[in-house]
């Protein structure tokens, strides 16, 4: 009996230590990923279209103009689709794309579930635009400009549209000035809310990090 005891006794150590190494072995692989750089050759242009990288330290976020560089984002995120659609006369407008039952769960680190990230991470094709109408955001820490030519700006612009489901549908956001619509994609540990933004810079030809599934490994770049 006692042999055996020692024998399982392992067994769960083993397993525990497992259990341990996964996520840190994801860490470890998201923060080396992070760290290697996309479109080395990017330079802030001297003028352009200004748009903003922010973070809540769960999500990151794109925000733009709502006309700028012939893009006019108006008829996506219209005011009627908020639950007080005065907010809708703010100038800016935040995107971010996430996992359904991920964005409306954990607005913040306090609100964060082990089971709801677990779920997530294993894949989920169930997955929101978060859109915020704001005003024009101030530079801080966690809110970041970026320059962009007029091309680079579009090319963004295109990647947020193709997130969108086709005829996206609306639901209330966290508050009176923000909205949630249907879109495109396949949320896992890999492809988070964070790797679309770092993917959306890219695709705009941003130096940026290989793979950004933190919002460290985005902020770090801007």
């Amino acid at each position: 009996m006692g042999r055996r005891n020692v024998r399982v006794g392992r067994a769960v150590a083993r397993g525990i230590g497992w259990l341990l190494a996964v996520p840190a072995a994801y860490v470890a692989a998201g923060l080396a990923g992070g760290a290697v750089p996309v479109n080395r050759d990017w330079r802030a242009p001297a003028r352009g279209v200004t748009i903003w990288i922010e973070s809540n330290g769960v999500h990151t976020g794109i925000v733009v103009p709502k006309v700028a560089a012939g893009v006019d984002w108006r008829g996506i995120a219209r005011p009627e689709h908020l639950a007080d659609p005065r907010y809708g006369g703010h100038d800016h407008l935040s995107f971010g794309w996430g996992e359904r039952t991920f964005y409306l769960e954990t607005p913040s680190w306090w609100d964060v579930r082990p089971r709801t990230v677990l779920a997530a991470a294993f894949g989920s094709d169930r997955t929101l635009m978060h859109v915020d109408h704001v005003p024009r955001p101030r530079t801080e820490p966690a809110v970041r400009p970026l320059v962009l030519t007029p091309d680079q700006y579009r090319r963004l612009a295109a990647h947020i549209r193709a997130s969108f489901a086709p005829g996206a549908g609306h639901r209330s956001g966290y508050g009176p000035y923000d909205a949630f619509y249907e879109a495109r994609g396949r949320y896992s540990a890999v492809r988070t809310c964070n790797s679309w933004t770092g993917a959306a810079l890219r695709a705009a030809g941003v130096h940026m990090g290989w793979w950004t599934p933190f919002p460290a490994t985005v902020m770090w770049w801007v």
